[in-house]
């Protein structure tokens, strides 16, 4: 069955239906980063088949106090049990357990064949003392929704971190009871394409990089694009003629109550170092503790999408390195957080020396997070690990490697660079010699495979200009290739 109005999200709709088609009760989750489009994904999918939705109301820190806020979200839960066709002579809840029996009672007058349940931003309606609502949502589930074998209960939120720590990895109620989780991430640069397509734009593959590089694929931004605006304009309007910025940015790691303040902290000191940077470092940067509390927060970052963890070889030890992949929080806290922004500025930034420093760093990041287009493009099968190296030539000078693929089947490793540019790259006479010396010290390295191949793939823009010094490069990766579907 055709969607029209969901862009990509093939694997997200495919179980979807199947959950739907399914014999039995199923019990869903669906977390990732605020503004992804969870909401969006699961109206559209279902649509008129939701029998009972119900949303969490956010409510800001300073205005917590429990038992006004639990008495607010119940009396949200029971509107929307009301517009969903229970009787109004049935009195409003005052707890979350008299919440699920009216819910109950509802869903047992109903004769559809299936019949799904849309809880939306689950952690604002359970609240900052979440056990009462989580511990009743599971008795529902345990005790009647599951036994009816025609139930879909379907529960979302923003705050990617409590739905890991209260609904994915709980221990209580629910454990063991999720049928289905979906962790729904940003938009490819093909699915970017389409989107922008659909929506009157008429944008290059070039602007299309240059916008993600700025948005990240993240759906709710990218709506707020203008068609009768250049792209220029559009950054500008979004980001510095916007005076709900900073506030954005601060919602976009509200992920438990407590801690919101902490993960922003995190978030800014990896921000201040583009590659990342070691738990260590991180702990010295931020003067937290070292602990379960700390490894915590960095897990349920990294389980959002905001950060990746990857390894960094190339001296004695391997470093495990933290780095801040969240494309809309990097440009926010490279060029908004504490200027005073005003309209225009991203202009007089444009094709600048801090555009182009800015532009070259984040388009490794643009191609790491399309590894299976470049996988595709090099003819790779497997890639049984991909990660960094940072070690030193003979004469001792440093000698990084962006990323390394490395193909047991094949048997060789792939030194990849990446090479920002508005047109074909030049393979210069210094850098031909740069790299003959990067592949002479990692083949020397105590890491490399002594029975493996290497060969050199640099991605690039537009490619590699013709000339004489491109005899060290095997293979040659263009922006078009990233923009292939699924790697496909």
């Amino acid at each position: 069955m055709a969607y029209p109005t969901i862009i990509g999200r093939e694997a997200e709709i495919e179980t979807l239906d199947r959950i739907y088609k399914s014999r039995k009760s199923e019990f869903v989750a669906i977390y990732g980063r605020r503004r992804i489009g969870k909401s969006y994904l699961v109206n559209e999918f279902f649509k008129n088949k939701i029998i009972f939705s119900a949303v969490g109301t956010y409510v800001k820190d300073g205005d917590k106090e429990y038992e006004s806020y639990r008495k607010l979200q119940l009396s949200h839960f029971y509107d929307s049990l009301i517009i969903a066709g229970l009787d109004s002579c049935n009195p409003a809840p005052t707890s979350w357990r008299e919440a699920f029996l009216l819910l109950r009672k509802l869903l047992a007058g109903k004769r559809n064949r299936r019949k799904v349940i849309f809880i939306d931003e689950l952690p604002w309606l359970a609240g900052p003392q979440s056990e009462e609502m989580i511990s009743e949502l599971g008795y529902f589930w345990n005790s009647w929704a599951d036994s009816q074998r025609n139930i879909v209960l379907i529960v979302c939120g923003s705050a990617t971190s409590w739905m890991l720590d209260n609904v994915i990895r709980d221990y209580g109620g629910l454990h063991g009871r999720l049928t289905e989780k979906i962790k729904l991430l940003p938009f490819t640069l093909a699915e970017c394409a389409l989107f922008y397509k659909r929506e009157g734009f008429h944008m290059s593959q070039y602007e299309i990089a240059i916008g993600y590089m700025a948005l990240g694929g993240i759906p709710f931004y990218m709506s707020k694009l203008r068609n009768d605006l250049s792209l220029t304009d559009n950054i500008d309007r979004l980001f510095f003629a916007n005076e709900n910025i900073h506030e954005e940015f601060k919602d976009v790691y509200a992920g438990l109550y407590s801690s919101k303040e902490k993960y922003v902290e995190i978030v800014r000191v990896l921000g201040t170092k583009f590659y990342g940077m070691t738990q260590s470092e991180i702990l010295g940067a931020t003067k937290m503790e070292s602990g379960g509390t700390f490894s915590k927060l960095l897990d349920n970052l990294h389980e959002s999408g905001v950060i990746r963890k990857y390894p960094r070889y190339g001296k004695e030890r391997v470093e495990n390195v933290y780095q801040l992949t969240d494309f809309f929080s990097l440009f926010y806290l490279r060029f908004v957080e504490g200027v005073q922004c005003k309209s225009g500025m991203w202009h007089t930034i444009n094709r600048t020396g801090k555009f182009y420093s800015w532009a070259g760093e984040t388009f490794e990041l643009l191609c790491v997070s399309h590894l299976s287009q470049i996988q595709h493009a090099l003819h790779i099968y497997t890639v049984d690990s991909n990660y960094c190296w940072n070690g030193k030539t003979e004469e001792g000078t440093g000698a990084q490697i962006d990323m390394i693929l490395e193909c047991d089947a094949a048997r060789t490793d792939y030194l990849c660079e990446m090479k920002f540019s508005e047109s074909e790259y030049t393979i210069t006479g210094d850098y031909n010699m740069n790299l003959r010396k990067k592949l002479e010290a990692f083949s020397n390295s105590s890491h490399h495979n002594r029975t493996h191949s290497i060969q050199i793939a640099v991605i690039s823009s537009f490619g590699i200009a013709k000339g004489i010094h491109n005899d060290v490069v095997n293979h040659s990766v263009t922006l078009n290739e990233l923009f292939n579907k699924s790697g496909s």
